[in-house]
């Protein structure tokens, strides 16, 4: 049997696109390499009723953002507007506009400005090239760019964060990101445990080589990540052509991870509500205090930090983790910790990473990686974001883009509204 597409990966691009795809009247196959759909995008309860978001947490620019209403349609919770963040340093905590925290949004407002005339420019700077090397909050600046962009400030184009469309509506779920998507994919037909090794597009059909047999299609939508495509872990036959195998290599994936503890009551005394960022022997570390109101915390680490946290093993996180909170909260607090977790994304076998974040002078590559090659090898999924890349609503917009391109490549009509 030859399928009208096969298609591989079940994130949020993967499953946007089976489902839009399967609307526009094609027969649609489904393979996942893990035991689960969801991608980047999965939760797990840290204690009954409530989650903790391994992978996507937020509903970036909400109001943009097509999850929010998937989640209205599910009847998910999530919190709207702005929460309380503050700055910790030397022992207190700062809210917005006061003392150091003035300083620090003076600082970002010069960071960025540089940063947009850097990619007015040209010339394939990086944010690091961009702003200022020498100032108290340049360390600050960084580790927050190594948590939004899961990469280091040398690692970034600029072109990509003045690119990144952002509104300012950050919204968690209660239930957890992870879960949402689980819950839009859960009627969707696909294949578990179903890893494609091999895709050989040198004949007039294309056939996948998995761990369970051959599949034939006539097209392929690829929506795995520039981790497994940059590993090589799918190889292609005949190979990619180069404009292809460089725009995989110009949007590697970065590393965030995320250290997450439970109390067993509520140790937050005047804390920000929300958290925020702490000043520790000259570096910064991003917290979240007690989310949805539940007695829990979480660390973030990004970038080259993160993998070397990540290789160091579970413990050195849970140890760093909890030296960070001490400092936040006080030793006593430590005697409450109920359960911790750590997630490990680097490692992951079926991502290698986080999100993409294009290297200096590559950000045009992610307009490179979106487009088909031979218009029967199509690609989706955060990376093909020129504007929300590295977020789950990024992912969902290319796989249902990709999925009417290939409705349209196979003769099929679609609809006007949809395109």
């Amino acid at each position: 049997m030859t399928h009208d597409l096969a298609i591989v990966g079940a994130g949020a691009a993967g499953l946007a696109a089976t489902r839009a795809a399967r609307e526009l009247g094609l027969d649609v196959v489904t393979l996942e390499a893990s035991h689960r759909i969801g991608g980047r995008g999965y939760t797990e309860e840290i204690a009954p009723g409530v989650a903790f978001d391994l992978g996507c947490h937020w509903m970036h620019s909400a109001s943009l953002n097509p999850w929010v209403a998937i989640a209205d349609r599910f009847g998910f919770t999530y919190r709207t507007g702005t929460f309380d963040r503050g700055l910790f340093v030397d022992g207190t905590w700062h809210r917005s506009g006061s003392g150091p925290q003035g300083e620090l949004e003076r600082y970002w407002e010069a960071a960025d400005a540089a940063i947009h005339e850097a990619a007015r420019a040209g010339g394939g700077k990086s944010i690091a090239d961009a702003t200022d090397r020498e100032d108290r909050w340049t360390p600050l600046f960084d580790y927050w760019t190594s948590v939004a962009t899961a990469a280091d400030s040398d690692q970034v184009a600029v072109e990509d964060s003045v690119a990144y469309n952002d509104t300012d509506e950050n919204w968690p779920l209660k239930q957890g990101f992870g879960a949402l998507i689980a819950r839009y994919g859960a009627n969707l037909d696909v294949t578990l445990n179903c890893a494609v090794d091999r895709i050989d597009w040198s004949g007039k059909e294309i056939r996948l080589h998995t761990a369970r047999g051959t599949v034939a299609a006539r097209r392929v939508l690829v929506t795995v990540s520039t981790g497994i495509l940059g590993a090589g872990d799918i190889a292609f036959d005949p190979v990619l052509p180069q404009w292809k195998q460089d725009a995989i290599a110009g949007l590697p994936l970065g590393t965030h991870n995320r250290i997450g503890f439970l109390f067993d009551r509520d140790v937050f005394g005047d804390a920000p509500r929300g958290g925020g960022v702490m000043l520790r022997d000259g570096s910064f570390s991003g917290v979240n205090l007690r989310p949805f109101g539940d007695p829990w915390a979480v660390v973030y680490t990004g970038g080259r930090h993160a993998v070397w946290l990540e290789k160091a093993g579970q413990a050195a996180a849970i140890d760093h983790g909890k030296q960070v909170l001490g400092e936040a909260l006080g030793n006593d607090a430590l005697k409450h910790v109920k359960r911790s977790i750590v997630t490990a994304w680097h490692g992951d076998p079926w991502v290698k990473g986080s999100y993409s974040a294009a290297l200096p002078g590559q950000a045009h590559q992610r307009r490179e990686l979106a487009k088909p090659v031979d218009d029967r090898l199509f690609f989706a999924g955060e990376a093909c974001s020129r504007e929300f890349m590295a977020t789950a609503h990024g992912a969902y917009i290319t796989g249902v883009a990709a999925a009417q391109a290939i409705a349209h490549s196979l003769g099929r009509a679609v609809p006007e509204a949809a395109k």
